[in-house]
């Protein structure tokens, strides 16, 4: 419960009633929540839109219908159902509006389900409605070490653009090479806009940028005539100021992503072709680390520093009294965590002879370029990671 705005340490576990589902409405119990950054922008009212106090934080989960309030609204008790809503996901029981709700596809874990409802529907959704995204397109994704990022890393490669991630760190650089990223920049370790010169000397053909700051004017200026720069968010906490001489000069389009600008067509057309995605298994969330519910605020301070890769996650329902439920236990070798918030790192996969000797020529030459190598795929092909001297 969020009594006050400000820091995520303010969030406490209290007992609540939660009022009987009405015309309309369905009452979930849920299984699995995920954190997202716009949580902790909420906590702090520093989002886009305020919300009251109080209030229950958690804005996407996924569990089993418990009551629904009126026939016709399409679900019954038993069905497994993933949601989203502005708040309310952080608790055992939820009551929201049935067409908020979506069913769980047989295949789809939980985990998965409530990972799709905000990260991966933002990148996709901002991937090929606005950025439009083909087959051959040179995409770079800025904090790609985050939820959104991180997702349109994977769903970039699923489209087939070849994918620069730049990211603030080495670790998360790593996670997004393990999902198909093919240049890996570190952008606390000089200037972005050389070293995206030097790997793309030919320029971008889409920017999808959810970070804002300082990252976004040279990333911009990477586009080659004719590209599309999408922004969906701010997650540095700084509102870029691009010179709009740029633009002009440039031939860019420069474009922001709100899900109610979509035009309905396409918003069925994408949320099929990302529920096949999905089912297939062919993207599939990173989830950084599980907590169990109780131990609350640490979640929200975890994903506020922006150490870790994408997701993490509180299983609440019996986790509040400190015990693992059957499906808690399903889900930890799926996901090689714990409940102790262990850090889940990428899978690991053994390098090549051939990126073994391409690191270690790499190494041993004394440049201003750092290259490091690794296979991430298993099938000899390196990807790289670049950090530029300052």
């Amino acid at each position: 419960m969020c009594r006050a705005h400000g820091p995520p340490e303010g969030v406490r576990v209290e007992d609540h009633t939660v009022a009987p589902a009405g015309p309309g409405q369905v009452g979930v119990r849920v299984s699995t929540a995920a954190v997202n950054f716009p949580d902790i922008l909420l906590i702090a009212d520093d989002y886009q839109v305020s919300i009251d106090t109080p209030f229950v934080p958690g804005s996407e989960f996924a569990g089993v219908v418990d009551e629904v309030g009126f026939p016709g609204t399409g679900f019954d008790v038993g069905d497994r159902v993933t949601g989203t809503a502005m708040h309310g996901a952080f608790a055992q029981r939820v009551v929201v509006d049935a067409a908020s709700l979506s069913p769980i596809p047989d295949g789809v874990a939980d985990v998965t389900a409530a990972a799709a409802g905000v990260a991966h529907r933002t990148a996709y959704h901002s991937l090929r409605s606005v950025g439009r995204v083909r087959s051959g397109d040179e995409l770079i994704v800025l904090g790609a070490g985050g939820g959104v990022g991180l997702a349109a890393v994977q769903l970039g490669v699923a489209l087939g653009a070849t994918v620069t991630a730049v990211a603030s760190s080495v670790e998360k650089l790593d996670v997004a090479a393990c999902y198909g990223a093919a240049r890996l920049i570190d952008h606390t370790a000089g200037e972005l806009r050389p070293a995206l010169r030097r790997h793309l000397a030919k320029g971008a053909d889409v920017v999808l940028d959810p970070v804002g700051g300082i990252l976004s004017e040279p990333a911009l200026r990477s586009l080659r005539r004719g590209g599309r720069f999408v922004t969906v968010g701010f997650a540095s906490g700084v509102i870029p100021c691009i010179p709009l001489n740029l633009i002009l000069l440039k031939g860019v389009q420069l474009m922001g992503f709100q899900f109610q600008d979509v035009p309905s067509d396409e918003f069925a057309r994408n949320e099929r072709e990302l529920q096949e995605l999905l089912t297939s298994g062919r993207v599939k969330p990173h989830v950084g680390q599980i907590f169990s519910l109780d131990i609350l605020p640490r979640p929200f301070v975890t994903c506020a520093t922006g150490t870790r890769s994408a997701k993490c996650w509180s299983i609440s329902g019996d986790q509040l009294a400190g015990t693992r439920s059957a499906a808690t236990d399903a889900i930890m070798p799926q996901l090689n965590v714990s409940t102790d918030a262990t850090l889940c790192s990428a899978t690991p996969h053994a390098a090549s002879a051939w990126a073994l000797k391409a690191r270690a020529a790499a190494l041993s030459r004394c440049t201003t370029e750092s290259t490091l190598l690794s296979n991430s795929t298993g099938s000899g092909c390196p990807q790289s990671v670049t950090s530029v001297a300052p």
